[in-house]
């Protein structure tokens, strides 16, 4: 249905949770992959192997997002690689969780710097690669527009991702190439249990959730294939929120 066999995509912190999952979600529907992480390597080269089960090419590669020369070495070795770069997501996230009156300057410059600022240097870098057009997405998180606990640094920094992608989407557009952000519910990775009321988050998710279950990272790489396809060519700059309902519910 979504036509992208052969097509080339870029996935940062793709090694776990929603990044593995869009992964190979594009590698089932033949993708070629390159897969970024920055600490868990051996999760990456098991992702990396059950990409390459799917009959695609697959590469990992190390690097910081908020680093400039590492990302400037991952693109050089995509063009290495492959020549060319159809498809990227931004997901890679980090961040602080503490309340804001007990941030410091190095918490929020550094939620900063890999949650928004990532962005604006993967593009800078990954858009010469999109010759003949492509699809950049963020993931997000509800935090950008709610106020959670402990949220502050990051919950901030995804409200700039957010409109970074906008700006990026005026001027993308003209060359073909379609930016949008995927804003994801109550999720339960890794990343989850650092929040020390995750159950609490958990259970209230689920009971104000319409469709009576979590938002799983499979539900937020269906959105990503969808934004890939000849089926989303005219969704540019939104923000597109999945999580059964749950934001509608207060």
């Amino acid at each position: 249905m979504f036509q992208l066999k052969g097509k080339v995509a870029l996935i940062t912190g793709g090694s776990r949770g929603i990044g593995r999952a869009i992964a190979l979600k594009f590698a089932q529907n033949g993708v070629h992959v390159v897969v970024n992480y920055v600490r868990h390597r051996k999760d990456a080269e098991s992702t990396a192997a059950d990409i390459e089960n799917c009959g695609v090419k697959c590469f990992v590669v190390k690097g910081n997002v908020a680093n400039d020369d590492d990302v400037r070495n991952m693109f050089g070795r995509i063009e290495q690689e492959f020549g060319v770069l159809n498809f990227m997501v931004s997901n890679a996230a980090s961040g602080v969780l503490k309340p804001a009156l007990e941030l410091s300057s190095r918490h929020w410059n550094w939620a900063m710097d890999i949650n928004a600022r990532a962005l604006l240097s993967l593009a800078r870098e990954g858009v010469p690669l999109m010759r003949q057009g492509g699809r950049i997405m963020a993931v997000s998180s509800l935090g950008a527009v709610r106020a959670i606990e402990n949220y502050t640094a990051v919950g901030a920094s995804k409200a700039a991702l957010e409109s970074l992608v906008r700006h990026l989407a005026v001027e993308l557009g003209p060359k073909g190439i379609n930016v949008n952000t995927i804003s994801a519910g109550a999720v339960d990775t890794e990343a989850l249990k650092k929040f020390p009321n995750r159950k609490e988050i958990l259970d209230t998710a689920i009971s104000k959730t319409p469709l009576g279950r979590l938002t799983t990272p499979e539900d937020v790489a269906d959105i990503a294939l969808f934004l890939c396809s000849d089926l989303a060519t005219m969704i540019q700059g939104q923000t597109i929120v999945v999580d059964g309902g749950y934001s509608i519910r207060g």
